[in-house]
């Protein structure tokens, strides 16, 4: 067991650390389905490569991806709020619809269509090789330090907003470059987890934080528990029952969310009635 299960659980282990923490900017921003939109522009870019017969693994598959994650990263970044009078949530919809329809016309042209449609949804991490792990992390670690060292300016264009706009600060660049690292993050880990897992890994975790604590340190730390929990977890479940794994984690998560919710309910009401 262990030698199927050491390299899917080092992945899990390794890689809530960026993705909570993204997810907790996210989840500030009130952008929640942005994560999943980028996801899905990704995996428009892999089906493209599926129906061209190029090495998914490769480096043109990777660009291709990436291309069309860097696309979405402008749109998104300069169709905010102030930019009209279409709401941005209509314009992420939008996006993630029409990807997703593209993708899925692309692999009906494909040879293994069906398989890779199954894929891109919820991918198969069970199957995830030391080199994809050691490709992805070090881009976890560039993107991470990127945020390091602009940590200032991207706190200020999600956590303080308003008055970031009102000393005269160019969120709108700021958002590119916070939607252009985290499409580079979701362009490497969707190949390997699929659209829904990568959606998973960043909104439950950051949600989860949200219902334990007030501050932003507390929300990571209990995102990073939460998500550490959930993908070993659901790891375990998905080769005990033979199960899909990307469906069986998104489970995990899901059933994890509902625990918090209901332990958060019963100790505020319990506060109350004390």
């Amino acid at each position: 067991m262990w030698e199927v299960m050491f390299w899917p659980i080092v992945a899990c282990l390794l890689f809530p650390w960026l993705l909570v923490y993204l997810g907790a900017h996210v989840v500030q921003r009130e952008i929640i389905f942005i994560d999943i939109a980028m996801a899905q522009l990704a995996s428009l870019g892999v089906s493209l490569a599926v129906l061209l017969d190029l090495d998914l693994d490769g480096p043109v598959t990777f660009a291709i991806a990436l291309t069309f994650t860097l696309i979405g990263a402008a749109i998104f970044s300069f169709s905010g709020k102030r930019s009209g009078n279409v709401p941005q949530e209509a314009v992420i919809g939008i996006s993630y619809v029409v990807s997703a329809a593209a993708a899925v016309l692309l692999l009906s042209r494909a040879a293994e269509g069906d398989e890779q449609i199954k894929n891109m949804l919820v991918g198969n991490i069970l199957l995830v090789t030391p080199g994809e792990i050691a490709k992805t992390f070090a881009l976890f670690v560039l993107v991470g330090a990127i945020h390091v060292v602009f940590r200032r300016p991207l706190l200020r264009a999600s956590f303080d907003r308003e008055r970031a706009v009102a000393d005269g600060v160019r969120v709108a660049w700021w958002d590119f470059l916070f939607y252009a690292s985290f499409g580079l993050l979701v362009t490497s880990f969707v190949t390997m987890a699929g659209v829904l897992l990568v959606f998973t890994f960043l909104i439950v975790p950051a949600v989860c934080g949200l219902y334990l604590t007030t501050t932003f340190l507390g929300r990571l730390v209990a995102g990073w528990i939460t998500a550490i929990v959930g993908g070993v977890a659901g790891l375990f479940f998905s080769y005990w029952f033979d199960l899909p794994s990307g469906a069986a984690i998104v489970c995990t998560f899901g059933g994890l969310l509902v625990l918090v919710f209901l332990g958060t309910a019963i100790k505020r009401k319990s506060s109350k009635e004390g």
